[in-house]
């Protein structure tokens, strides 16, 4: 790994980010379970799961396993390792800086992100600090300025990678109830985060659904998030990541349809139209183009699940 050039690591939505798991980087309990979770990522926490007396040990902590997920544990190198450094202007945001400026993490994740300055200005201190080329950037949605400054966070600089809506604290600074039927009360702000994401081609996960225990409530919700667009959910507890993983995969028979469509489309070119039809209904390039993020999806997630037994 380089240090940073302003040269950013390709294709921030390419990889799969169906479940990314909160884990308190102080618990070597809960970071041993790491290995054997599916996750497609982890965010080691410094900032919500750590108490501040346990803040310095659990930057160590999370500096080591980063390393340790990405370069020593064979079940462990497909996913993204992601470190949450404590927010900007508290005592230990600037400590968190350093090391995960240094470490082997993939990302680091800014809690309460507000603007686009915050966060040009991190980056400048993150090459000061010699963080390498591809260390990428996540930013945390979750006030009402950073939903109102969503699009200018998410092109602030190549760096960012990924947005991550901050549910809980969101409704907690809009006075809104978390148990609105649906998060109806919440649409507003989860779409714009989608459209500021997508309108600069980065990735986007929905924020955590606390009661775990409550299944259907959990599925009904990942299906909402992947209705909205979202490319998967940031989650606290390991027995959701397989439905997480579910919800967020294509099923088979999407698959079979988007090679339908596909298909369609390229018999339709060799009879010298631009236009096709499948089951009465009209096949445009835009559909192609879904079709193939579709196969291309499901052919990424064989290639995870294959190299994981492997």
């Amino acid at each position: 790994r380089r240090a940073m050039s302003g040269v950013a690591a390709a294709g921030p939505t390419a990889r799969l980010r169906r479940s990314v798991l909160y884990m308190p980087a102080s618990n070597p309990r809960a970071l041993a379970k790491v290995p054997s979770l599916a996750a497609d990522g982890v965010i080691l926490d410094l900032e919500d799961a750590v108490a501040p007396e346990l803040k310095p040990h659990a930057r160590d902590m999370a500096v080591e396993a980063a390393e340790r997920f990405t370069t020593q544990e064979p079940q462990t190198r497909h996913k993204e390792i992601v470190i949450r450094v404590n927010g900007i202007g508290t005592e230990w945001h600037a400590d968190d800086l350093a090391a995960v400026s240094k470490s082997k993490a993939h990302a680091m994740l800014v809690p309460k992100v507000e603007t686009a300055e915050e966060i040009r200005a991190i980056e400048v201190r993150a090459a000061e600090l010699g963080a390498p080329d591809d260390l990428a950037l996540w930013c945390m949605i979750e006030t009402p300025l950073g939903v109102i400054n969503a699009p200018s966070i998410a092109g602030a600089s190549p760096r960012v990678q990924c947005l991550v809506v901050g549910t809980v604290d969101l409704a907690n600074e809009l006075h809104c109830l978390p148990s609105a039927p649906g998060r109806w009360n919440l649409q507003t702000a989860l779409a714009q985060t989608v459209l500021a994401a997508r309108a600069h081609k980065k990735a986007v996960l929905d924020g955590v659904f606390i009661d775990f225990k409550d299944e259907e409530g959990f599925t009904r919700e990942c299906r909402q998030g992947r209705e909205l667009g979202f490319d998967g959910k940031t989650l606290i507890h390991p027995a959701t990541v397989d439905p997480a993983n579910a919800v967020f995969s294509p099923s088979e028979a999407e698959v079979e349809r988007a090679h339908a469509i596909v298909a369609a489309h390229l018999e339709a070119v060799k009879e010298g139209s631009g236009v096709a039809t499948l089951n009465g209904k009209l096949v445009e390039a835009l559909h192609v183009k879904d079709a193939l993020r579709i196969i291309g999806l499901a052919r990424d997630i064989a290639d995870l699940t294959a190299a994981r037994q492997g």
